[in-house]
């Protein structure tokens, strides 16, 4: 199996809500866990899941950058998505497609998510949110490493909405690995 690390800064639980590690820091590393590729065939990679299991609310605002983790499961198949952390770890190295949708109702505040390549910003879906609802989405193909790390992150001070109707997903695939 394919193993991968995060380091993180030494913080308490609660902080790190609102002001995630830099990506990089060495103190202490954190043993994520195997991927366990259930696949025989490569490029049989794919996910999508959406932000709640169950219910409905709000996610934010929160004054600093915060990790959106989907935890409901629609389809995991090479299991390389994880919904304890967030993230999508690449099996093989190849061309991956993602995409993301948030949606919002009505506040003051705007709604943004970003998309990282092993902690650095790739795109955001971002909308200034009107009094009803709204709704933003993105996506971007990235040439991956073997164990390189895609993840979401709720923008600084915005705030997204869901509920049982899953407005709000995550999704990846591997249409082709790359040799």
């Amino acid at each position: 199996p394919h193993w991968a690390f995060l380091s993180l800064t030494p913080l308490s639980p609660a902080s790190l809500l609102l002001s995630p590690p830099k990506w990089g820091s060495r103190i202490p590393t954190i043993l994520l866990a195997p991927i366990q590729n259930t696949n025989s065939k490569l490029g049989q990679v794919a996910f999508s899941a959406s932000l709640l299991t169950s219910g409905a609310g709000h996610t934010g605002p929160f004054n600093a950058f915060t990790p959106l983790v989907f935890r409901h499961v629609i389809s995991n198949i090479g299991n390389a998505y994880s919904p304890t952390t967030g993230f999508f770890i690449a099996p093989v190295r190849g061309a991956y497609h993602f995409e993301f949708y948030i949606a919002a109702l009505g506040s003051t505040h705007n709604s943004g998510a970003g998309l990282l390549k092993n902690g650095e910003h790739v795109v955001i879906a971002y909308e200034t949110e009107a009094k009803s609802w709204g709704q933003s989405a993105n996506g971007a193909t990235l040439l991956l490493e073997a164990n390189d790390i895609v993840s979401l992150r709720l923008w600084a001070n915005t705030r997204i909405y869901e509920n049982t109707n899953r407005h709000n997903t995550f999704s990846g695939q591997l249409p082709q690995d790359v040799k």
